[in-house]
């Protein structure tokens, strides 16, 4: 049984880790810095943020239709238009903000491709779903920016339903809450991604909230209230940012908040990092080099840093937890055989009894042998009816935190055999627990084999009378 488990949990963990290196995207663009904490931020939603990146080099992953289209958006004079300097290399461009919270949970500026055109699973086919509502819009006639998605995770936890106004903390879970909310319009199917743990929220509206806005150089403080005065803006903000937050050339000012209607200027937007599809794999490698050889930004290949991760931690606990179940199983074949060996004392005038009516010492041999296997066999078979019975139990558990559908009759990963022989391996898969029976059966026989040799070497004459 608890081989059964550990297997099973094996499956999990690598299938678990298939789903999540299958992101629909193959690069990440950030601020310099560590590459695997780049990773764990923008894939898993942890660690934190190294730095922020220029909206405008966003810009520059975008075809010219999408460049005009955000210079008009964001109520900035129109660009040359001309296609970003990267758009030919690259499908898909979604910029994620992050530095909020909903409850423990992060909340992702971003935009309604990160739906729309992203897929996963082992495949990279499978579409994200929505369990109740719709995918969010950047600017809506009902609720204008300010449009969020939850994941099931997140909305199971925090009991979020459809038409729920949510507000974020700024900078941690117990940080300072933002007076802007927002309106669920969507609610994600459990997909066993990392977005089931998050909330997605325009990256318009996430602009808007106060603290999100760069601070410019001339004066004007960072936040929702820190855009530039306009004529018929409203009256002066009642405070000040505080001094710790002000630049080296901050200039003190009182300046108006803008409507919700008036997007954040071009000037005061950045981004964390920036998800990439590109056109082709050679076309990656290419522009991997060419950004981490710039002075802005560094390209990381999240699959590669998801296995590294896999391969220096995960999987090391995993032969851990196998190792000692192996010990184990080691511990229970002593045991059956000091069960054995222990009665052949108290069943030697049976085995007299038996060579005296004609059964050979091989007979004799071979019924303790049997014995034994039987015992090993029969344990073997309860344990994994239960081993199995435990994950349907827990099945709907693994289902709602992983994505990962695990059932009675669903055996453990396999694992290549034609290497036994082909000097190549060919494809073909045997389940781990399907190993376990030959095994289960040479161990069975290697701990039946000193009791069945001290039967095999009773002396009749001297146990008849016993």
């Amino acid at each position: 049984m608890l081989l059964v488990a550990v297997l099973s949990i094996h499956g999990v963990i690598e299938r678990s880790f298939q789903n999540n290196a299958s992101l629909g995207y193959n690069m990440i663009m950030g601020a310099k810095g560590g590459k695997l904490q780049l990773t764990l931020n923008t894939v898993y939603y942890l660690s934190q943020p190294i730095e922020n990146l220029p909206y405008e080099f966003y810009l520059e992953f975008l075809a010219a239709d999408r460049r005009d289209a955000e210079f008009q958006t964001a109520l900035h004079p129109p660009d040359a238009t001309r296609d970003g300097k990267y758009a030919p290399f690259v499908e898909v461009a979604i910029p994620l903000c992050l530095g909020d919270y909903f409850g423990p949970f992060r909340v992702v500026g971003t935009t309604p491709e990160m739906f729309d055109r992203l897929q996963f699973g082992p495949s990279g086919t499978q579409k994200y779903e929505f369990a109740a509502g719709r995918n969010f819009l950047l600017q809506s006639p009902e609720h204008g920016f300010f449009e969020a998605v939850v994941g099931a995770t997140a909305a199971r936890q925090m009991n979020v339903k459809l038409g729920d106004r949510i507000a974020t903390t700024h900078g941690d879970p117990e940080g300072v809450g933002h007076g802007q909310k927002f309106t669920v319009v969507g609610i994600l199917a459990p997909s066993g991604t990392p977005q089931d743990r998050a909330v997605f929220v325009s990256i318009e509206g996430f602009f808007l909230m106060e603290g999100h806005a760069k601070p410019l150089p001339n004066g004007v403080p960072g936040g929702a209230e820190g855009a530039p005065i306009r004529d018929g803006d409203g009256p002066p903000a009642d405070r000040d940012p505080p001094d710790e937050e002000r630049p080296p050339t901050f200039v003190a000012a009182r300046v108006a908040a803008p409507p919700p209607s008036v997007p954040l200027p071009l000037e005061q937007r950045e981004v964390t990092s920036i998800l990439v599809r590109t056109s082709s794999p050679i076309v990656g490698m290419y522009l991997e080099n060419e950004i981490n050889e710039g002075p802005t930004a560094q390209a990381v290949l999240p699959v590669r840093e998801i296995y590294l991760l896999f391969d220096m931690f995960v999987r090391p606990a995993q032969m851990l937890l196998l190792l000692m179940s192996v010990l184990i199983c080691i511990v229970s074949g002593v045991s059956i055989l000091v069960s054995i060996y222990n009665s052949m004392s108290e069943r030697r005038h049976e085995i007299a009894v038996m060579r005296a009516l004609g059964a050979e010492r091989q007979t004799v041999m071979s019924v303790i042998l049997f014995e034994s296997i039987i015992l090993g066999a029969g344990g073997g078979a309860v344990g994994w009816v239960l081993g199995h019975g435990l994950n349907a139990l827990i099945g709907p558990l693994i289902e709602a935190r992983t994505g990962v559908t695990i059932g009675f009759f669903d055996f453990a990963p396999g694992v290549d055999i034609s290497w036994l022989w082909a000097a190549s391996g060919s494809g073909w898969e045997i389940s781990t627990e399907l190993l376990l029976i030959p095994a289960l059966l040479v161990l069975t026989v290697v701990v039946g084999l000193l009791p069945a040799m001290t039967a095999y070497r009773t002396d009749v004459a001297a146990s008849l009378g016993k």
